[in-house]
Order: structure tokens, then C-alpha cells, then sequence
């Protein structure tokens, strides 16, 4: 999820998988792909990098994970998360 600024200040949390696409009119909409709107203070290029940042950060967790490197976050409770991965297929599987 990445994190968004209605123009009354409110922030909230937005689906970047479920992003059509963003436009500047001259606000800031994110079209979803059910067809709902939302207008939000940032820029299209802050969307957009805060969607890069998303899907980075998944990438670089899978690879942690794959490579057993992965710490789980530590939850409230002070537990580490539960967390799995399938692994990537190894060259000779290939």
C-alpha cells in the first residue's frame, strides 16, 4: 500500500495494483480500475514514486527471503511476523 494526502490533509492508504492511472487536472487523481477517483495532494511524479518504491521494497523483500537473509518485522506484541516465500527456481531447474 502506499500512503496518499487527501487535499483536507487526511492521509490514507492506496492500492497501487489497483491504479489505472494518474493524472494532474490541475489536482492530482488516481483512477482506479473499478472507476473510483481520488484527488490527492501529491504530484503524479510522487505517486508514481512512492508505486516504485512499493514494488521495489517487495522485490528486495523476496530476494532477503530467497536468499534466507530475511528478518521478519517485529510486530507490537514484540513477536517477529510469520513469513514465507516460494523460492525462486534454482538454474539447473530452469
Amino acid at each position: 500500500m502506499i500512503r496518499v494526502t487527501r487535499l483536507n490533509g487526511e492521509q490514507f492508504a492506496l492500492n497501487p495494483d489497483l491504479i489505472e492511472r494518474v493524472e494532474a487536472h490541475p489536482d492530482t487523481v488516481a483512477f482506479l480500475v473499478d472507476g473510483t477517483k481520488y484527488v490527492v495532494k501529491e504530484s503524479v511524479e510522487e505517486v508514481l514514486d512512492e508505486i516504485r518504491e512499493y514494488r521495489a521494497g517487495i522485490l528486495a523483500t523476496s530476494y532477503e527471503m530467497d536468499r534466507g537473509e530475511y528478518r521478519a518485522p517485529i510486530r507490537r506484541d514484540g513477536e517477529a511476523a510469520e513469513s514465507s516465500v516460494v523460492p525462486f527456481p534454482s538454474r539447473e531447474e530452469r
